[in-house]
């Protein structure tokens, strides 16, 4: 499961977004397509049923929607900003902070 780190801040809209890394104090803007996949891959979709709504919202293909998806997903991962793995197995120690 995709999901933003938990030093990361969101404010999403349809419009456009930005992402607030707490660690170092910058702010991760977005478009607003961009911002659209992160709210959908936030709702707790699989990525490919974020891409499917995607490719439905806005009329493109599946393939490309996808791409679209996989690479904002991608990049917030490389900032750190983001991670794929379960938050139970990412929060499970620790819980004591």
């Amino acid at each position: 499961m995709w999901q933003l780190a938990e030093s990361a801040h969101p404010v999403l809209t349809d419009e456009g977004g930005a992402i607030l890394d707490e660690r170092t104090g910058r702010w991760t803007h977005l478009t607003s397509t961009a911002s659209a996949a992160v709210m959908l891959l936030l709702a707790g979709t699989t990525e490919e049923e974020a891409a499917g709504q995607y490719a439905e919202r806005y009329g493109i293909s599946g393939e490309h929607a996808a791409t679209d998806v996989r690479t904002v997903a991608d990049a917030l991962s490389a900032q750190g900003l983001a991670v794929a793995e379960p938050a139970s197995r990412r929060r499970g120690w620790g819980w004591w902070r």
